[in-house]
């Protein structure tokens, strides 16, 4: 994989960490994810108003990806409500590229050949073994079954962004119109979970819900453009590594326990990078 990909879809893990640990650090994980849905739309529309709508080939999978985006947001607000981040973030995470992986190598024809692959699933391991307390049984089942739907919902939205944008040709205005989407969907949704209460909840945290929007904005703008490049795979693998970077957030800023096995898992999850990157 070219360096340049490599580095940037990095850089944009460590931004998607840090949304996620916005909600999770909010008072209200719905309002917390609408403003931060709003605040992207709001970057987004002076790029729409001077990029234009993306091509029209790729339009349909705009409106399909924001559909399977509320799923994501709403699976992810329950999931928040009910767990730890460093437990629910790798679960949502780690599973998403085996599937992704899946769909692309069987519906879309790409290949990752061994080495590929090898890297896929240590990266994955040490994604899953971020979540584990020591105790499997103490893994709080409500929070697991949000996690792992919204892992589908990440192996879903990837696949079709990473045919949507091919099919504009066009990266920035494909992500501009998908966040524009969803910040008016997540507002009705947010509307319809909480009425009026949810503005006035919202009031004074507006400049939080900007800056996470910006993160999420640019974040996944990143990895879009990595999927016109890039296989969808290996671009899903390598955004999961966001997993460190919020293993980190939770535990220095959330106070959240570190334990050794995450030692482990940071390990594996490097030497997965290292065979993807040599992919």
């Amino acid at each position: 994989m070219d360096s340049l990909v490599f580095a940037a879809v990095l850089l944009a893990a460590a931004a998607h960490a840090g949304w996620n640990a916005a909600i999770k650090r909010g008072l209200d994980p719905l309002v917390t994810t609408v403003l931060i849905a709003v605040g992207a739309a709001v970057v987004s529309l002076p790029i729409v108003a001077w990029l234009g709508l993306p091509a029209a080939a790729a339009r349909p999978w705009v409106i399909a990806s924001v559909i399977v985006h509320l799923g994501y947001f709403a699976g992810l607000i329950e999931a928040y409500r009910s767990g730890d981040m460093s437990q629910v973030y790798p679960i949502a995470r780690g599973t998403a590229p085996l599937l992704t992986a899946t769909v692309s190598t069987t519906w879309l024809g790409e290949r990752l050949g061994g080495v590929g692959w090898i890297g896929l699933l240590c990266l994955v391991a040490g994604v899953l073994m971020l979540s584990l307390r020591g105790d499997v049984a103490r893994l709080d089942r409500r929070a697991v079954g949000f996690a792992l739907a919204t892992a589908l919902t990440v192996c879903a939205y990837s696949v079709i962004d990473g045919i949507g944008v091919r099919a504009a040709g066009d990266a920035p205005a494909y992500t501009a119109a998908l966040f524009l989407g969803n910040g008016v969907i997540m507002l009705l949704y947010g509307l319809v979970r909480r009425g009026p209460k949810l503005i006035a909840a919202s009031s004074d945290l507006w400049l939080k819900g900007l800056a996470g929007g910006g993160l999420q904005l640019g974040s996944y703008w990143v990895a879009i453009w990595a999927m016109t490049v890039a296989p969808i795979a290996i671009v899903a693998a390598l955004r999961e590594t966001s997993v460190l970077f919020g293993a980190l957030i939770a535990v220095v800023i959330l106070k959240e326990p570190l334990r050794p096995i995450r030692v482990a898992a940071a390990v594996l999850i490097v030497a997965g990078l290292v065979m993807i990157r040599i992919h």
